[in-house]
């Protein structure tokens, strides 16, 4: 049997479980996850490498988790659906996820456009179905659904239970064609360590705040020294306005403490050494309106700055 491989892109609205669904078949934490709406602001390359078995040829699924499928409001927005579209050009499927608790509405018919839009292959994935005490409620659930649109398969799961999780992967790869390997053996994302310890910072600014703070908020590393037994790491917390600052630093720097200590045990966890976490807030009015600073957020254009100085650096 041959080796196959492709382009995977998983697409649904905000808090659908797109990004629990990553981490389930990766099976690491790649990607933050919160409670709340639009956790995930850029695309996420998670690699799953499935090993040959007896009559197949093994395979590398290459899964592209996407922001939540919105109307944008902001340039904020506007880059996430960016991302989104970015996701679906050139992929070999689509997984659109839908929260089977809740019901079909129009930000469920805004992903469905993308996907007819684009002409992929794609399955349906019915999520959260532990939620569901009466299975037989899912039958006419999935015959309302085919009616949508010809979906190629549709899949009932539970992201979060790992549930049909070997089904779909056995579905997905039956899907991709014959390929190469896109990546080694060793290696489950294309993000940076860097990137990936901004996100760390900011899902404890989700989980830890309320009200509008955590869509003001976005985290930005400012110095990543990794060292044979530290990493010293520097990081701003952006947010819009000074009473959001108070709130982020709290009485006597508490909250702050607490995001620090409860980010610099996952960084320590990921890189598996000792970190030196240190923490600053700064108010940025209306960033999330300010097309530059988003565009800077995207930690590819971070890393393309980098090299560049790097560059510069050299040759003086």
């Amino acid at each position: 049997m041959p080796f196959r491989s492709g382009f995977v892109c998983i697409l649904g609205r905000p808090n659908a479980g797109k990004s629990t669904l990553l981490n389930a078949l990766v099976g690491e934490k790649l990607a933050i996850i919160s409670p709340k709406p639009q956790t995930t602001r850029n695309r996420i390359q998670g690699i799953v490498h499935i090993p040959k078995r007896k009559g197949k040829g093994g395979g590398q699924i290459v899964l592209i988790d996407t922001p939540g499928v919105h109307k944008p409001d902001s340039s904020l927005g506007r880059k996430m659906m960016v991302e989104v579209r970015e996701a679906l050009e050139g992929c070999n499927l689509v997984l659109v996820i839908m929260d089977v608790t809740h019901k079909y509405d129009p930000r469920d018919q805004f992903a469905l456009d993308l996907v007819k839009q684009s002409g992929t292959k794609t399955f349906l994935l019915l999520n959260k179905v532990d939620l569901i005490p009466d299975k037989a409620r899912l039958l006419p659930l999935i015959e309302e659904y085919r009616k949508l649109y010809d979906f190629s398969e549709v899949i009932p799961i539970s992201a979060l239970r790992r549930n049909g999780l070997d089904l779909l992967l056995d579905l997905v790869m039956a899907a991709l064609p014959a390929g190469p390997a896109y990546f080694p053996e060793d290696q489950v994302t294309d993000q940076p360590a860097r990137f990936m310890a901004a996100e760390i910072v900011r899902e404890q600014v989700l989980l830890n705040t309320k009200e509008e703070i955590p869509y003001a908020t976005t985290v930005i590393v400012d110095s990543f020294e990794e060292g044979a037994k530290l990493t010293r790491i520097a990081a701003t917390i952006y947010c819009e306005r000074g009473g959001q600052k108070g709130i982020l630093v709290g009485k006597g720097g508490q909250m702050l403490k607490k995001i620090g200590t409860a980010a610099r045990v996952q960084i320590e966890r990921m890189l598996q050494m000792k970190v030196f976490l240190e923490l600053y807030v700064k108010v940025h009015p209306g960033w999330r309106d300010s097309r530059g600073f988003v565009e800077e957020l995207d930690w590819r254009r971070q890393l393309e700055h980098r090299m560049h100085e790097q560059g510069a650096k050299a040759e003086r």
